[in-house]
């Protein structure tokens, strides 16, 4: 049986100690360039050195802010420490990166309600749940069904950020358009469940606990998008996958065509009108919920 790959060592360990997915895209990613940047030699062959002339020419050369730099690091202290086994004896001293301030750019009302005006359908829904409940776009599209209260007005955000739960308000301008989009997705899931797809990932044990609550309406997610690939469930190879970071580049498209590169505010991830950037990938794992195969 041939030896699992550096970087699989360390998303095996990341998950088996329950870190965050975005945090495993970072880890990996840093650990892939560091050893790029060294000319593909292996880190066990490597040590505090060659990590302070990583860190050095991401400050210097690539100009990265001091949150970058210190992701970049703790990244490998994880692969040296938890993966390697090799923990690092001596104090790593790279050039600090600079620590710039900016004047954070914060919509009027009057920005906001115009945005809104450039979106329909599902991302106009997102957005309205961005601005309106506090959302970030993580949260947004993980909701469940059973997380929507519309008699009381009431969103239960599951898992935030540090893995903490939250209420927060559900906007009275997005119910009836999320009540008809909830029908509609209501009757895939079932078309769903006919053809043998359609269950959705529990997290922890509540799968074992509750062996056919994977396969109930109110366990669906209200926006059926693969947002882990880590998780196996039923499903086809062929998934659609919305990739946010191509959001932002089609808002910048957007801006530049209307003449307003320089003036117009940033526009958030997520919240742009179509055309969105979807593509159909081959993954590993399948999609989350079967529905979101659909076209």
């Amino acid at each position: 049986m041939s030896k699992k790959k550096l970087l699989d060592q360390v998303r095996e360990v990341l998950r088996r100690k329950n870190y965050a997915y975005r945090t495993e895209q970072a880890y990996t990613g840093w650990i892939r360039r560091f050893i790029l940047f060294h000319n593909k030699r292996h880190p066990r062959e490597m040590g505090e050195h060659e990590i302070e002339t990583f860190l050095t020419y991401l400050a210097v050369k690539r100009e990265v802010a001091p949150s970058t730099q210190n992701q970049a690091l703790a990244a490998l202290q994880f692969l040296y420490q938890e993966v390697l086994r090799q923990p690092l004896d001596e104090e790593i001293l790279p050039a600090p990166a600079k620590r710039p301030k900016h004047i954070p750019v914060v919509l009027s009302k009057r920005e906001a309600q115009a945005l809104l005006g450039y979106l329909y359908g599902v991302p106009k829904m997102i957005a309205q749940l961005l601005y309106g409940a506090g959302l970030r776009i993580s949260e947004c599209l993980r909701l469940r069904v059973k997380d929507l209260d519309f008699e009381r007005g009431e969103i239960t955000v599951r898992m935030g950020k540090g893995k903490k739960d939250r209420v927060t308000v559900l906007p009275e301008t997005v119910q009836p358009a999320l009540k008809r989009h909830l029908e509609k997705v209501k009757l895939i899931h079932q078309q769903d469940l006919e053809e043998g797809f359609g269950k959705v990932y529990l997290p922890r044990a509540l799968a074992h606990k509750y062996p056919n609550a994977n396969r109930e309406w109110i366990c669906s997610m209200s926006f059926p998008l693969p947002t882990d690939p880590r998780i196996p469930a039923p499903g086809k190879s062929g998934a659609i996958i919305w990739a946010p970071g191509s959001c932002e580049k089609a808002s910048k498209r957007r801006r530049v065509r209307q003449g307003s590169k320089n003036t117009s505010p940033p526009i958030p991830c997520g919240t742009v009108s179509p055309p969105i950037s979807w593509k159909t990938v081959m993954t590993s794992a399948p999609c989350r919920n079967s529905s979101a195969t659909r076209t």
